[in-house]
């Protein structure tokens, strides 16, 4: 049996919270352009 590929998974785990921070930073950023001169309430 092949020994599993650790470093393939952890890259594959970087690169799917990578894609769900920019989509999270692009939806930001459209809100933002969508409404200008106002920001969005923080915490």
């Amino acid at each position: 049996m092949a020994k599993p590929n650790y470093s393939f998974e952890k890259r594959q785990r970087e690169l799917a919270k990578k894609k769900k921070q920019d989509e999270k930073d692009a939806k930001k950023r459209a809100a933002k352009e969508a409404k200008p001169g106002s920001e969005p309430a923080q915490g």
